[in-house]
């Protein structure tokens, strides 16, 4: 337990350049208080006892404005950062050293049962405001733009930009969009293309109704 917790205050100390000292972390950080919290109502869910781990999440969250379900699955220092309307689902799992800002949902869409949330693999940076809807994966080492909706799986080594979002950098490059800002179809061709189209079909009707 307490090398977890030296874990966690480290993983505090490299990422947050306002801390100033461990006893600042361990006392004044709501998202290390809301870490520490699941850690125990996680404990509890897993033994069958989730009235208890219920009553404890939910007492973190009025606390810390934090709310982590006990169900969810969380790796090695997990660093909230602000975390002021931070949600966490009950099949959410998350890896190691995964970084999320104030405002981030890792949620449902209200459209799956068994397995409803997110799956976050390691390394991942989330920023604020961003929403990660559904049972999908977000690979190792990827990057969520702040206030992205994310509604499908992200390729590891990626950063993802948008609502919905999408792929902009993967293994430091940048993807290409299939259309540039030269080539873009015209739609008033494109619409006089149709009725071209549409005037010889009429005039070949025509021609075999004669």
């Amino acid at each position: 337990m307490f090398d977890r917790l030296r874990e966690d205050i480290a993983s505090v100390r490299e990422r947050d350049p306002a801390a100033t000292s461990t006893l600042e972390i361990l006392f004044l950080y709501p998202g290390l208080r809301a870490v520490r919290s699941h850690r125990k109502a996680h404990w509890f869910y897993n033994h069958n006892m989730h009235f208890i781990a219920r009553c404890i999440s939910q007492a973190s969250a009025r606390r810390t404005n934090i709310e982590i379900h006990p169900g969810a699955k969380i790796g090695k220092r997990f660093f909230i950062d602000h975390g002021t309307g931070v949600v966490i689902g009950e099949t959410a799992e998350i890896g190691d050293n995964v970084t999320i800002y104030q405002g981030v949902t890792l949620g449902g869409t209200g459209k799956d049962v068994g397995k409803r949330h997110p799956t976050v693999g390691n390394n991942v940076l989330i920023g604020a405001g961003a929403k990660v809807l559904g049972p999908f994966k977000i690979g190792d080492n990827t990057n969520i733009a702040a206030g992205s909706v994310v509604l499908n799986e992200i390729p590891p080594n990626c950063t993802a930009v948008g609502t919905p979002a999408r792929v902009v950098k993967r293994d430091g490059k940048r993807v290409l969009d299939d259309l540039d800002q030269i080539h873009i179809p015209d739609p008033i061709q494109q619409e006089i293309d149709k009725l071209h189209r549409r005037i010889e079909e009429l005039e070949n009707q025509l021609k075999k109704g004669e």
